[in-house]
């Protein structure tokens, strides 16, 4: 019987989703935030 690579396949998927889940949170992260014009009026 052939050895699956079901589950090899499945957790490489979790892994490269898992790092570019990472990726795109570290780039929300350090991203410039942006003031609410709202807030500095009543400031």
């Amino acid at each position: 019987m052939l050895k699956s690579n079901f589950w090899y396949y499945v957790f490489f998927a979790i892994v490269i989703l898992h790092v570019i889940v990472g990726f795109i949170y570290l780039i929300y992260k350090m991203s410039p935030k942006k003031k609410d014009k709202n807030q500095e009026i009543r400031k």
